[in-house]
């Protein structure tokens, strides 16, 4: 049952702690609010602010000043009291799959009895709790139904909370290929599985893409190695060929489309950088030559280490919850984890923010800054990936990222400095999207 939320007054100052109820969004009473921020992170990437106050006007911000403005100057203006917050920008999830948070044996069970509209309500409900830790844009890579897609216009359209998303549809892979959904099934059930998201050869792999963009996806996933989870194939290395890749990334950047590209093994990660990928996904065995590729294109690396938390808590509960074939690899990615940005942070490789939600907890995705950190990221460089660059991936810089005038009025508070402990971000008190309050 959601929790009452009441609404905000002009010119009442409302005190907001973090231990306050989370309810439904609570539009503005008028066209300015003004924020009071003890400390801002304005601009991720540089030095925090201190006093601050964010003047927003229409659900966009209109200035950012030193200190605390007197509302009297804004007449019918309400005004939030975050004075004894730490405020920044609204946090960006590159890589989640909103319409499932299971995963193995259970996620294969859910997948062949569950039906889509089960699944159009698990995604809303998924969506919600990534708004309310944060996150108030989303990439999501990967629904074959259309919920997703329907969910991001539902969003936009102010017809129920959520993130903003950023949608890819199908990920397309070869037949047998990470993407296979059949792989592991019954053949007399995978003969009735209808896929559109598979290709072998490079005509097939610009019609895969076409599908998608007749959709209308914002975004191409691919997918040139296997993967982890997939319950059958030759491991995670390439199951892709150059022409297939390139394809498909040349169709999609005709139609105005970044590409994403699920990608474990060094040959598939290169094949994809090679073809003009906007971002590698996972990217577990990347090696030398994948680091140059990264810095002569300027693609980004989204490590989604938290995966590791999934699959961890899934085999305390259940030491059978994935197949023995999955959870080898399972295995084999948590003894991994990290190292690849061991190696591509410190030589200036592009890194965005992604948890792969989903196969890890929805409503955990600050889990990741932790593992950033640990694998070598400051604090301030994991916040940054979480923002601006994270922005700059989805090709949304001009509107979300950072606390600019003229961009969305998307900004979270924290009972301390995420600076000097990034674990605080596990814990946000206060969400404001698009000049809306939906956390408080």
């Amino acid at each position: 049952m959601p929790s009452r939320m009441f609404k905000l007054c002009p010119l009442m100052i409302v005190s907001l702690g973090l231990a306050s109820t989370v309810g439904t969004a609570q539009p503005v009473s008028n066209s300015t609010v003004l924020v009071h921020a003890g400390q801002l992170l304005d601009r991720p990437g540089q030095p925090a602010r201190g006093a601050s106050t964010v003047l927003i006007r229409n659900g966009k911000v209109e200035s950012v000043r030193d200190g605390f403005a007197n509302a009297a100057e804004f007449p019918g203006a309400t005004v939030i009291d975050l004075r004894d917050k730490f405020v920044l920008p609204g946090l960006i999830d590159s890589h989640v799959h909103l319409d499932s948070d299971k995963a193995g044996q259970e996620g294969l069970l859910e997948a062949l009895t569950n039906s889509t509209a089960y699944y159009a309500y698990e995604a809303a409900v998924n969506a919600r709790k990534t708004l309310d830790a944060g996150f108030t844009t989303v990439r999501n890579l990967g629904n074959a139904d259309g919920v997703t897609l329907a969910l991001r216009d539902a969003i936009a359209a102010g017809k129920m909370p959520g993130p903003r998303i950023i949608d890819s549809g199908s990920g397309i892979s070869a037949t047998s290929g990470h993407g296979d959904m059949t792989l592991g099934l019954n053949p007399e059930i995978a003969e009735h599985v209808h896929q559109e998201n598979l290709c072998d050869g490079a005509d097939a792999c610009r019609r895969a893409v076409r599908m998608q963009i007749r959709r209308g996806v914002d975004v191409i996933k691919i997918m040139t190695t296997g993967g982890v989870n997939s319950r059958i194939g030759a491991g995670l290395g390439k199951q892709m060929f150059d022409d297939e890749a390139k394809a498909l990334v040349e169709t999609a950047h005709l139609y105005g489309k970044k590409v994403a590209v699920h990608a474990h093994g060094a040959d598939g990660i290169n094949i994809a950088l090679r073809a003009g990928a906007d971002s590698i996904e996972h990217g577990t065995l990347l090696d030398e030559e994948s680091i140059k590729l990264f810095l002569k294109s300027g693609a980004y690396y989204v490590p989604t280490l938290s995966t590791v938390n999934g699959y961890l808590e899934r085999i305390a509960k259940d030491e059978d919850a994935y197949p023995p074939e999955v959870r080898e690899k399972i295995d084999w990615r948590i003894s991994i984890t990290g190292k690849a940005l061991e190696k591509a942070y410190p030589r200036g490789v592009k890194i965005a923010f992604g948890t792969d939600a989903g196969v890890s907890k929805h409503g955990r995705n600050a889990d990741e800054f932790e593992l950033l950190v640990k694998h070598g990221m400051p604090a301030a460089e994991a916040i940054k990936a979480a923002t601006v660059n994270a922005a700059d991936l989805l090709g949304l810089s001009k509107e979300v990222g950072s606390l600019e005038p003229g961009k969305r009025a998307d900004l979270i508070a924290v009972a301390g400095d995420p600076l000097k402990d990034v674990t605080i971000l596990k814990n946000v008190g206060f969400v404001m999207k698009d000049g809306q309050v939906f956390k408080e």
